[in-house]
């Protein structure tokens, strides 16, 4: 079994378990549980284990995560402005995601996002 790609699919899995069983116990700890910084790391694990792994390479991708960040942020007040607007559930997260896409469509065509070669 190859750990270095199983490990994020379980970690995963055990997060979602974990913010099903807090919700109804702590709203606050299902909150912190689903917002926490697990696919970043995993992620970076995953890509230090390719063939280009150097500090570099990964503090790139690093610096990816970050500016994605942003648009992640912007899809979260969309979903929530939505929301608060009685918007249906669905009907927000589509709205979000239509804006996130859009944005990181712009971040892409403007060379702010760029895989490391």
């Amino acid at each position: 079994m190859n750990w270095q790609k199983t490990l994020p699919v379980v970690a995963s899995i055990l997060i979602i378990l974990a913010v099903a069983v807090l919700r109804d116990r702590s709203k606050l700890l299902a909150t912190l549980f689903a917002t926490m910084p697990i696919n970043m790391p995993l992620a970076l694990w995953v890509l230090a284990s390719g063939v280009d792994a150097s500090s570099s390479t990964l503090a790139e991708y690093a610096r990816l995560f970050f500016i994605s960040l942003i648009p992640g942020l912007i899809w979260l007040a969309v979903v929530y402005v939505a929301l608060r607007g009685g918007w249906t559930l669905p009907g927000a997260l589509l709205a979000g995601y239509a804006v996130w896409g859009a944005i990181i469509g712009a971040l892409y065509a403007l060379g702010v996002l760029s895989a490391p070669a």
